[in-house]
Parts: structure tokens; sequence; C-alpha cells
């Protein structure tokens, strides 16, 4: 009977896994694979969202005949002595475009050429791929977000693939355990909650265009965590949502991952060619920062909830990092340090380059831009129900 590995890491999914589909079509037995790096940092919100996931999809599995192998310690070297173990054939994994899921991508291939494993990388993590859409003008990757936009609306988009009905194990296999979180959250991990909150959204989605705005309000989806663990592929969701202006904002985020695959040094050095980087050393004001006190009310506010929920309202992180860069004038890595840290949905791709926007050091077409605080409170706070929410102990 053959035998294939599927080792999960950005895609703790069952519905829309092109890896898991792919493997439960061509093996008989199939090793649902995660195993916990402690090499990458986190948040008690990381981990215990993270945990939250891996326990539904091992409820999934199960539901299905399966189970969630865990092991611990290094990703390449764990999956291969799984795949020995079982008599894999191959192992297979869904692509991404980090520096270190670049190296690990690597790693893995050569070891699974000494084992003599076959190793397939499938895409999923975006709805394009990286490198799919080329600007005609030359180049790997577009460097402005709306000619990319325009190409990206052509590209023929796959089917959303189902789940499988049945995962087999091979007989006799350690299955190891999940790890315990106790900690509590404003936003639970895992697919079926993510899929609930994409239930809720597609009645809501219609309000996005003129609501996505209003700190108080709160109208925009929360997807992103999910987005990002992989508990929904991007693709499940535009096909979803009939919403244009939505659908826009997760042709940002392809945006962002097509722009790290072409520049892999975005989260440590400037993207625009000529940017002016001079940052103040400033340790107090940065921690004042980090800590919600800085004495501007707003952006005080974005900052205990990011520590507080793992999330803050996309204005609010607007706000807050133009504070933290323009006003400041702190070196935007330093953000990028404190959101990857404690964000839910820090992807790579998208935090940095988001951050560099706001900084003026990336794709931004204006990047002398900045926001005042105060007027962006009076626009878009200004009966001060957010403000007044996370600054009241």
């Amino acid at each position: 009977m053959r035998t294939a590995v599927v080792l999960f890491t950005r895609d703790l999914r069952v519905r829309d896994n092109p890896a898991l589909h792919a493997a439960c079509a061509a093996a008989e037995r199939v090793v649902p694979l995660f195993v916990l790096d402690e090499r990458i940092p986190s948040s008690p919100n990381r981990r215990r969202f993270l945990a939250e996931s891996l326990a539904g999809l091992r409820e999934s599995l199960r539901a299905r005949g399966g189970d969630l192998v865990v092991r611990e310690g290094d990703p390449v070297a764990e999956a291969v002595k799984v795949a020995r173990e079982v008599g894999a054939f191959g192992i297979g994994l869904a692509a991404d475009h980090s520096a270190y899921a670049a190296r690990r991508q690597r790693r893995l291939a050569t070891a699974c050429d000494a084992e003599r494993l076959a190793l397939k990388l499938f895409d999923g993590v975006t709805i394009v791929p990286p490198g799919a859409v080329r600007p005609t003008s030359g180049g790997d990757h577009y460097r402005v977000f709306t000619p990319y936009w325009r190409a990206w609306q052509g590209v023929r988009r796959r089917e959303v693939l189902p789940a499988p009905r049945r995962v087999t194990l091979p007989d006799g296999l350690h299955i190891g355990r999940l790890p315990a979180e106790r900690a509590t959250g404003a936003m639970p991990g895992g697919e079926s909650a993510a899929r609930e909150r994409l239930a809720t959204w597609r009645r809501r989605a219609g309000e996005y265009a003129g609501g996505h705005d209003d700190l108080a309000g709160d109208r925009t989806s929360r997807l992103s965590p999910y987005l990002h663990f992989g508990c929904l592929s991007p693709l499940t969701v535009a096909a979803a949502v009939d919403s244009p202006e939505f659908v826009r904002q997760l042709c940002w985020r392809d945006f962002y991952h097509q722009v790290l695959a072409g520049f892999p040094e975005l989260p440590r050095q400037a993207y625009r060619s000529g940017a002016t980087e001079r940052w103040r050393d400033d340790p107090d004001a940065l921690d004042a920062w980090k800590e919600g006190r800085t004495g501007v009310s707003i952006v005080d506010a974005g900052m205990r909830q990011l520590r507080a929920e793992g999330f803050m309202h996309n204005r609010a992180r607007l706000i807050t990092a133009s504070y933290l860069t323009k006003h400041l004038e702190v070196d935007w890595r330093e953000g990028a340090a404190w959101f990857a840290r404690w964000l839910l949905d820090a992807d790579v791709a998208n935090n940095s380059g988001n951050w560099q926007w706001v900084a003026g050091t990336g794709n931004d077409t204006k990047p002398y831009r900045r926001f005042n605080p105060d007027r962006q409170a009076a626009r878009f706070d200004p009966d001060g129900t957010y403000r007044h929410h996370w600054l009241t102990d």
C-alpha cells in the first residue's frame, strides 16, 4: 500500500487543502503531520490560537478515520523520520515564501533526495501564487499594487477542493500529544471557528466598503488570523464573499506575498531604492509605544487592543505605525517585530510590507504621507467609543 506524509505548516484545515487532497488521491495511507518548532517566537495569544487550531484539525481528521500526528523539534528531521518509519514514498506541504519557509523547503528537498523520497509543494497560501503574473514591463514581480490588481483579476482560479472523505493512517504509529494552552482569547482558533466567522461575514460583507474604517463599529471580517494559520484558504474566502472591495483586500495579501518572493529581504531592508532611513534610537519612546502609554489616546488604545486580543483594527494599525515611524521617528523594524510577536495574523509578507508602506520605505507611491493621530481619531472614532473601551481599566 502506498503511503504519503503531509507536513502541515500554515494550512491547518481539511477543506481546500491541496497537499492533503493530493495525498489522499495518490496514496492508500496518509500521515497528516505537524511538528512543533520551538524556534518560532510566539506570544501567549498566538500559542493559544495555534493549540486550538491543531485541536480542531485533529478532530476533523478523526471524523474521517485519521488523526493528526504531532512531533516536536526540527520539522525537516521529524518529517523525514516519520516518512522513513511508515515507508512513505513522499512528502507534501504547502509552498510558502518567508526566508524561514524557503530555508525549510530547501533543507527538506535535500533531505528527501538523500532518502529517495518524493517532495511536492502545493500552492494554497495565496489565491494567485507568486510568479503567476508578471509585469509586462519586465521584472519578476509587481512593485505597485494597482497594476497587480488589474492583472490579478484576470487570473483563472482553481476550484475550491472538498475535504477528503476518508483519511487512513498506517497501523502502529505513535500519534503524539497536542500542546496544552489554557489561555482564552476573543478569537477562538480552528477551522470550525473560521467557517462560522466566514458564514457570519458573508451576511455582513456588504457593509465593508462603507464601514471598514469605523474603529468602534469594528465592521471588518476578522478573518485574517484564520488566513494566517490556514484554518481557511484565501480562495475559499474569495469564492464565498460577494464584495469587490473586500476581495481587493485579499489581493493586497497576495501582492505582498509576491513582493516577498521577489525581495526576500523585505523584513530587514528598505524595499524602495533610495529610501532615506534616519531613525532615532529612543528606547523609552519605543517602550511607551509598546505599552500603550504615549499619552496619545488613539495610539494607546490601539496598542492595548493588540496586547489584549492579539488583533488590532486596520485603521488603528495605520495610526500606530505612522506615529512610531513618522512622529517618534523610530525604525519600522522595531514596530514590525512587535506586531509579529503579538498579532495573530502577522504574516511575514503582509506585516513587513505594510510597515514599510507606512514608513515610506516600501510600496507606497506617496512615501512621505503621515497620519495625524488627532485628526484620525476625530474622523474614525468621533465619540471616543473605541478609545474609551481600551483605555478604561
